[in-house]
């Protein structure tokens, strides 16, 4: 069973810098993603057996300092953050950047958007089949789109848990060299379907509370009953 008393994570934006080049599979985790966890044996695998993992939530990060927990993030660090970091350091020097995940229409505003923020990459896309489960034949074509486009830096976007169980459990037939990272809201934001919370509310740890605000049919389970489950885990972690 996941705790996050014992989990390792990246303790900084600043840490980033230190991940080393090659094939490195990047996850995230938050309350929510830790609470699907606790109840998903692949989906805590996938998260605490992938090479890095990043504290997107600020509750996250302030349960590791109430737990005297063996990792103690400084700060919290978006999927967002990761993602912009990441590409601005591989449009820095040029390559390829793939997106695997979402609709055909919100990957086109990818390569709309991604033209105009980052020239100097070349974008390549793909748009799995829209279903729970992916057959072998999906799991067939998508293997080998990743593998002929061969990115420098790819980007898996099908919202969690899907997109980090299916990563794992396919790590190993994904012959690349690259960082891969899980982070399926991030396609929202950059295509310009979600907009983001303003910085006030990112730096002050209320980014939760302005998705909610905008999207209180969606998200109110999500944050409202999420939060509460996170805090009694807590509570068990602690004593």
């Amino acid at each position: 069973m996941i705790r996050l008393k014992t989990i390792t994570l990246v303790g900084s934006k600043d840490e980033l810098a230190k991940i080393p080049d090659g094939k490195v599979l990047i996850n995230t985790i938050n309350a929510h993603s830790y609470n699907v966890a606790r109840k998903d044996e692949l989906f805590a695998e996938a998260l605490t057996k992938g090479d890095y993992l990043i504290p997107d939530g600020m509750s996250v990060v302030k349960a590791c300092k109430w737990l005297h927990a063996k990792s103690q993030p400084k700060e919290r660090i978006a999927g967002a953050d990761l993602f912009e970091f990441e590409m601005n350091k591989l449009n820095s020097k040029g390559g390829t950047a793939m997106f695997m995940g979402s609709s055909e229409k919100t990957l086109a505003k990818i390569v709309q958007q991604a033209a105009k923020v980052y020239p100097n990459l070349k974008v390549v896309t793909y748009s799995p089949p829209y279903k729970p489960e992916f057959n072998d034949e999906d799991n067939k074509d998508i293997i080998n789109a990743i593998n002929t486009a061969n990115p420098d830096l790819l980007w898996i976007g099908m919202t969690a848990p899907k997109q980090e169980k299916w990563t794992y459990s396919h790590w190993n037939d994904l012959h690349i060299h690259c960082h891969v990272g899980t982070i399926g809201a991030v396609f929202d934001f950059f295509a310009g379907n979600t907009k983001r919370a303003p910085q006030w509310w990112q730096e002050h740890g209320l980014e939760w509370l302005y998705r909610l605000i905008k999207e209180p049919r969606r998200m109110w389970r999500r944050y409202i009953i999420g939060n509460t489950v996170f805090l009694w885990h807590m509570l068990g972690e602690k004593f």
